[in-house]
């Protein structure tokens, strides 16, 4: 079975979602000994690079 086809709108929408909520949890998770500091810039420089991708191939007009 194949995956339903997502707008790119929809998917970086999604990803910028992600990041705000990134930026609201990962100090807590930081703080409480969960994640370290490390981690948690890998995971959100990960995900701003997916942003950045996106953003790229809606720039480019090849959508999805």
């Amino acid at each position: 079975m194949s995956a339903p086809q997502i707008p790119i709108a929809d998917q970086i929408a999604c990803v910028e979602r992600e990041l705000r909520q990134r930026a609201r949890v990962y100090p807590r998770l930081v703080e409480g000994g969960r994640m370290t500091p490390n981690k948690a810039r890998q995971e959100t420089a990960t995900m701003q690079a997916v942003l950045e991708t996106l953003q790229g191939i809606e720039q480019k007009g090849r959508l999805i």
